[in-house]
């Protein structure tokens, strides 16, 4: 059943959502003059030369000596932030085995620091004409790069993907979601067992959990974490401050909404609801004592050896945990009750992450077609979507969840999934004049003296002024 309201959401299945726009982050033009080609220090670089006795190519095509591909010749620079990517990539010889079927094919792979410094990096060599030929992108990116993107819509890899046409702008697809995800609050049962504590079904349930858990461990070591957050990151408070609003109301689109809005954060709106449950809880001490001092690497270590009992990470945050843990036998996961009572539907975001996109300075745009379509065949998507433990974004490989993370769906079978889009231009463009940051501002309710009423007051003031000033309607 497709239940259908103000939001677009779906029960156990995936809706197609075609999203007009996805937010958009800041100018990208440039002032015309060449910024310097970023050096090592701003990633790590993997290169793989082209096999000896074989002819590279400038940029251009060129014939190659045979075999699968041999049409197609060049150079192709493929970047990167995730860590898990690069260490499959390096595990598995990636290149080579692309080059097993495109002999004149030389692909670098350059490894940015992490994706706040790869944006940072994208934009500066959006507007320097020096972007890579493969890149990957967010769902809230895609229109910041929007024309710096090919339309790949004619790849079988964007019609074997069950999340790319949703996520198309003006019709065209820009990118393919290497991975579907989902969210999930990770918790250590034998730490649940010794205090007496439920996995939580409603978002009471889950601050009195979180408290009761608080009051028990916290009495012989202070440093206890109910909740590891690394606040001092501030993009980790993202489960509470970016997704709780769309799932309060099932409103994938509640950005764009807030777009139309002259006073958006008003009692009773969705994002008012969401962020008075989320104050609620940062402020009842079951972060622990120091939230704002502590990044995240060092919370989910600190959770993978028992120092808290719950975090709340992506699909992609179960590696992490693994390679700190000593042992996994007790760890389980539950997705975030946001829900007022059991009457109340069961919501659960879902998006497509890792949107791996052609760029139009690309010098080998055939190539990259040929390196992505490539990427999410059976020579090579298989072993990476089996690697990760995300979910497959695609139709054609489909993939069991991990059982850790199956427990959640175990436990809500009639879940109602919430397809994000995070946002679009109007609301980036009002954010933008606001400062409106969620992210700065889940990290400012961890300190001394923060009025949430007062702030969300001054939001509504600034957006109505920012709305006429932008001429949105």
């Amino acid at each position: 059943m497709i239940t259908k309201g103000r939001g677009i959401f779906m029960k156990k299945r995936i809706l197609a959502l075609t999203l007009g726009t996805v937010m958009a982050a800041g100018t990208l033009a440039g002032c015309g003059e060449k910024a310097p080609a970023p050096t090592a220090g701003a990633g790590e670089q993997t290169t793989a030369a082209a096999p000896a006795g074989e002819t590279k190519s400038d940029g251009g095509q060129s014939e190659a000596s045979g075999g699968d591909g041999a049409e197609l010749s060049g150079d192709l620079v493929f970047a990167i932030w995730d860590n898990n990517l690069m260490d499959y990539i390096d595990e598995n010889d990636m290149v080579g085995k692309f080059q097993e079927k495109y002999p004149d094919a030389n692909i670098e792979v350059e490894k940015i620091k992490d994706d706040s410094e790869y944006w940072n990096a994208m934009k500066m060599r959006a507007s320097a004409n020096q972007l890579p030929d493969v890149m990957f992108n967010k769902p809230f990116t895609l229109s910041r790069f929007k024309d710096y993107l090919l339309d790949l819509s004619d790849l079988e890899a964007a019609k074997n993907n069950e999340l790319a046409s949703g996520y198309a702008l003006d019709g065209k697809v820009l990118g393919v979601p290497m991975t579907a995800g989902y969210e999930y609050v990770y918790y250590w049962k034998d730490m649940f067992a010794d205090a007496g504590v439920e996995v939580p079904d409603t978002w009471q349930e889950l601050q009195d959990a979180a408290t009761k858990l608080q009051e028990f461990y916290g009495q012989e070591n202070p440093d206890f974490m109910a909740i590891a957050l690394g606040a001092k990151d501030e993009w980790p408070d993202y489960p509470f401050m970016e997704f709780m609003p769309a799932l309060e109301g099932g409103n994938g689109q509640n950005w764009n909404d807030m777009a139309k809005a002259d006073e958006p954060f008003a009692e009773g709106t969705d994002i008012y609801k969401a962020y008075k449950k989320a104050n609620s809880l940062f402020t009842s001490g079951v972060f622990g004592k120091d939230p704002l001092g502590l990044g995240n690497d060092q919370v989910t270590t600190l959770f993978a050896q028992k120092e808290a009992a719950m975090i709340a990470l992506g699909d992609w945050g179960l590696q992490n945990i693994q390679s700190g843990a000593d042992s996994v036998d007790q760890l389980g996961t539950f997705y975030l009750p946001a829900r007022d009572s059991e009457s109340d539907p069961f919501r659960v975001i879902v998006q497509g992450d890792s949107f791996m996109g052609i760029t139009t300075h690309s010098k080998n745009p055939e190539l990259a077609k040929a390196f992505v379509e490539w990427f999410y065949s059976e020579e090579w998507y298989p072993g990476y979507i089996n690697y990760v433990t995300s979910a497959s974004s695609m139709t054609n490989f489909p993939k069991e969840k991990d059982p850790i993370l199956a427990e959640s769906d175990q436990a809500q079978p009639n879940m109602e999934l919430v397809m994000y889009d995070g946002g679009g231009d109007d609301f980036q463009a009002i954010q933008n004049e606001t400062a409106f940051d969620y992210k700065k501002l889940g990290a400012e309710m961890f300190t001394d003296g923060f009025d949430l009423d007062a702030r969300l007051e001054e939001l509504n003031g600034k957006w109505k002024a920012a709305r006429e000033k932008l001429g949105i309607q």
